[in-house]
């Protein structure tokens, strides 16, 4: 019998993917006490980046927030597997960070960052509010348009 959590990915139509492994010299998540730390995902979909460029100079905002929701969902991948599976076991979404490659002009991270908080309160509700930090780069790894990486408090 699928959880709480899963049947809510379920009814929005999400099905998490195997995880995508670490592309360089880390591991994709640690446990310490009842914290989950998972490292930055990126965009990808059947382990391929699915929006690269920058977000604001070929990528509108909504592009943007897609993606961002994209690397939420690959977090939510990690985040099970440090939960043995079991996605009930989150109590709190601590802390998420987004990092969207765009130009220097660009202005519009909050709205981008969008995509992986809603998606956040969606699946997990009042324990899916979180603080954040948002913070505009000139490049991600694999020319990814938006990284986003959490912390999370779990039973």
């Amino acid at each position: 019998m699928a959880g709480n959590i899963e049947a809510k990915l379920q009814a929005l139509g999400i099905t998490l993917p195997t995880p995508m492994p670490p592309i360089a010299n880390y591991v994709p998540f640690v446990v310490s006490g009842d914290l989950v730390v998972v490292s930055g995902q990126v965009p990808a979909v059947d382990g391929k980046i699915a929006v690269t460029g920058k977000v604001g100079d070929g990528l509108t905002i909504e592009q943007g927030q897609h993606a961002a929701r994209l690397c939420f969902i690959n977090v939510m991948v990690h985040l099970k597997a440090a939960c043995g599976g079991d996605l009930d076991r989150v109590r709190q979404v601590v802390r998420l960070g987004g990092f969207i490659a765009a130009p220097a002009g660009f202005t519009g991270h909050a709205q981008v960052m969008n995509g992986a908080s809603d998606l956040a309160v969606a699946v997990f509700g009042e324990a899916g509010r979180h603080a954040r930090t948002t913070i505009g780069v000139p490049s991600l790894p694999a020319d990814a348009a938006v990284e986003v990486d959490g912390i999370f408090r779990i039973a």
